[in-house]
């Protein structure tokens, strides 16, 4: 594969451009660390530096965007096939585009929740998933866990951790949170005056604690007779990278929304999707313009957002999700770290603060990309492509082995 050709003649140069016109402070963080890593050539779990070709495996994945690796073959073909004859679309119209793989998403759900509404991100999907809870609840209150995230839109941003809300005096009293494991706590604020439960399956940024044994059927339980709605953001967890197409499948708990993103695009065309309810769904019954996405749903995204569904729900696949989780888990053992896991959805856990960020650098600079969990910074955040063979499995252990052994 040809290395793409880069705008700027040397890393300098394209460290000053960003820096000048993109962003400064992430140009000066990473120059303060020493990763200067620019994106190259990219495809399958690799990707390499575009100045010294230097490889490294993508144990990020972008939060999930590259459940399927870079670039997969299927996905590309897709995206290919599609661009000879189709374009964004008109939000205005009907598709059958987006009718297609609207139907595909609800077969998730075996029909439990027959509306699909497309966006472009998971923050405008999220706060769709809020919108449509206050309409149809006639309320106003929203609760999520302490350390969460959800995307810096509106609503979405009002519902995260205090960190990214305050700044841009986003934090409002109808927005509450509670930590997440906890159902006493979330007992005590859910009343009749709340539209919704608003949790990750399992928080990433929060350092992926692995919800405990009958939590999250409690919280649907508790919404259930409190009449609130429950929101499950599986923009990082599903499409398969639990080793269940979603990850609160494992958990006996059945969500009034469901958020996908990230996965959803195959890494290469942005789309996102809620999920919703009958009940959610027929808010949009009577003025079905209440709420538009121009770019939501963009027929080339259908495109490849299908063929991404055509691969996690092939036979053959989530059992070797299973199986590479459990390649890793038995590769990892011993190590001085707690694996937080669920089937590739896998945190690594410190025993001090600011461990992660220094153990994220060490793996960056032995040739992993991964990244700290930023509510939890003892966590470095581990999601390797869904679609590693043994080998590179057996490749990335062995690094991280031996960079903390």
């Amino acid at each position: 594969m040809t290395a793409p050709e880069q705008p700027y003649p040397s890393r300098a140069a394209t460290f000053a451009a960003f820096g000048e016109h993109v962003s400064r402070g992430k140009t000066a963080m990473f120059e303060k660390y020493g990763v200067d890593v620019v994106m190259g050539e990219r495809h399958g779990a690799c990707f390499h530096d575009a100045y010294d070709g230097r490889r490294l495996f993508n144990c990020h994945s972008n939060g999930g965007v590259f459940n399927l690796g870079h670039r997969h073959p299927a996905v590309l073909a897709a995206l290919r096939q599609a661009l000879d004859t189709l374009d964004i679309g008109n939000h205005h119209l009907v598709s059958g585009m987006r009718a297609r793989l609207a139907e595909r998403l609800v077969a998730t759900t075996k029909g439990r929740l027959p509306g699909v509404v497309f966006a472009v991100a998971g923050g405008e999907a999220i706060d769709l998933a809020i919108k449509v809870a206050r309409a149809a609840t006639k309320r106003r209150g929203v609760v999520s866990a302490s350390g969460g995230y959800h995307g810096h839109t509106g609503l979405a941003l009002a519902a995260g951790d205090a960190k990214y809300r305050e700044p841009f005096f986003s934090s409002a009293a109808e927005f509450t949170q509670v930590p997440f494991n906890d159902v006493d706590a979330l007992a005590r604020v859910v009343n009749d005056g709340t539209a919704a439960v608003l949790l990750e399956t399992i928080p990433a940024t929060l350092g992926m604690p692995i919800p405990e044994p009958g939590y999250l059927k409690a919280v649907g339980v508790l919404c259930q007779t409190r009449g609130a709605k429950l929101i499950l953001d599986e923009v990082q967890t599903g499409l398969g990278r639990t080793g269940t197409l979603w990850a609160h499948e494992a958990d006996e708990v059945a969500p009034d929304a469901i958020v996908t993103g990230k996965g959803l695009s195959g890494g290469l065309y942005p789309i996102a999707a809620t999920l919703l309810s009958r009940e959610l769904h027929a808010v949009f019954d009577e003025d079905p313009f209440r709420h538009i996405s121009t770019f939501g749903g963009a027929e080339l995204g259908c495109a490849a957002a299908l063929a991404v569904l055509d691969v996690v729900e092939a036979p053959a696949f989530l059992p070797r999700v299973c199986a590479l989780g459990e390649r890793f888990a038995h590769g990892l053992a011993g190590a001085p770290f707690e694996l937080r896991r669920r089937g590739m959805f896998m945190g690594l856990k410190f025993p001090f603060e600011d461990a992660g960020l220094m153990g994220a650098k060490l793996l960056i600079d032995a040739g992993i990309f991964a990244v700290w969990a930023n509510n939890d910074t003892s966590v470095v955040q581990f999601l390797p492509p869904l679609v590693c063979t043994d080998a590179e499995a057996d490749e990335i252990v062995g690094i991280v082995r031996k960079v903390f052994g």
